[in-house]
């Protein structure tokens, strides 16, 4: 519906869009190179997109984490501003303790990064500042981000226990703060129990599973040599006893099912399957296949946590692939609820891709 220009336009340019009749309707950032071609960051003729609109839209961001969700008396790591949720489109920042984490996906964030950066410097005087975007995101948006050297691994505080995070890393921003209230919630289904915890990344289930659900064992599985050594770092922290296995998950349930050995409670929280949405299908056959393997391993009347980050499969997509397996494993599932990502994560109705997280919690039998 976007006519191309007469004169080339740079990419993340802050345009006017206006119906075919003339009448104007937004503003906000083009790029005729991305698959979105228009941001829309006002609908307000008046509004100039400026430093000052910036210290609006940041600083209600911050308000809202701050003084509604109270976020700073449970943990000194949250989602400061969650791109179209904050009215800011293309950019995402997270703060762990006193690093400020700032990720872009639009090239229009990224013009305006030296401004985003001096108004999160007022918000949060004497902070460490990253940035950085992710190679296909450069590509598909056609900016170019050199991102600096990452600072020194933190500790972070939440719910009273203690996480090492690493900016920098392959892993998002540096900590998954979208699961915490997840994270928490699974910890009261442990005392005494056996856990598994698949695709356990950088230990944070694990942790909680141990030092805040009291559960008897926990082990730990991810493929990822760094991420074992994280989680390991983590357990110290939190003086938890942790086996921690770096292994594919499949081969490892393969093993170890035959020997008739089960948990009492299991979580799976793999990695986001695709972003292409011709791909989607794959991403559900795979959920499917591991999500069949994970049930075997959960024991009669146990607790399963399962999850989905791909953005691109909806809730129902997830959960039929979750019917789908339990069918497969001969196993009947009893959802009892169904969550996703913590508050300082938000989503608008007309933008139902910020809704990205699903966390199915389940009974077993």
């Amino acid at each position: 519906m976007v006519e191309k220009p007469a004169t080339r336009i740079p990419p993340g340019s802050v345009v006017d869009v206006v119906e075919r009749s003339g009448q104007w309707v937004a503003r906000g950032f083009y790029n005729g190179h991305s698959r979105i071609a228009v941001r829309v960051l006002t609908a307000d003729a008046n509004e100039a997109i400026d430093e000052a609109f910036l210290e609006r839209k940041l600083s209600a961001a911050i308000t809202f984490r701050r003084e509604m969700l109270k976020l700073d008396t449970v943990t000194d790591a949250y989602r400061l501003v969650h791109s179209e949720a904050d009215g800011l489109s293309g950019l995402v920042v997270d703060r762990f303790g006193d690093t400020i984490v700032i990720e872009y996906f639009s090239a229009g964030a990224f013009r305006l990064r030296d401004t985003v950066r001096a108004v999160l410097d007022r918000q949060f005087p004497g902070s460490r500042f990253y940035w950085f975007a992710e190679e296909h995101v450069q590509k598909q948006e056609s900016f170019d981000c050199r991102a600096p050297e990452p600072p020194a691994p933190g500790v972070i505080r939440e719910h009273g226990l203690q996480f090492r995070v690493a900016p920098g890393s392959k892993h998002k921003t540096g900590f998954f703060v979208d699961q915490r209230d997840n994270r928490k919630t699974l910890s009261t289904f442990c005392a005494g129990k056996s856990v598994l915890d698949l695709c356990c990344n950088s230990g944070g289930f694990s942790v909680y599973a141990k030092a805040l659900g009291g559960a008897s064992t926990v082990t730990g599985v991810d493929l990822d040599e760094q991420a074992i050594d994280m989680a390991k770092q983590n357990a110290k922290l939190n003086k938890a006893d942790i086996r921690f296995v770096q292994a594919d998950l499949f081969t490892w349930l393969r093993d170890i099912l035959p020997n008739g050995q089960r948990f009492d409670t299991v979580i799976l929280d793999p990695a986001k399957m695709t972003r292409d949405r011709e791909a989607v299908d794959f991403a559900l056959k795979k959920y499917c296949d591991m999500n069949r393997l994970a049930l075997q391993a959960v024991a009669p009347g146990g607790v399963f946590l399962t999850c989905s980050c791909t953005g691109l499969v909806s809730e129902a997509d997830f959960l039929e692939s979750i019917r789908r397996a339990a069918w497969q494993a001969g196993r009947t599932v009893q959802v009892f609820q169904v969550s996703g990502a913590g508050a300082d994560h938000p989503y608008l109705l007309h933008v139902p891709e910020g809704r990205y997280l699903k966390a199915v919690f389940c009974r077993v039998m």
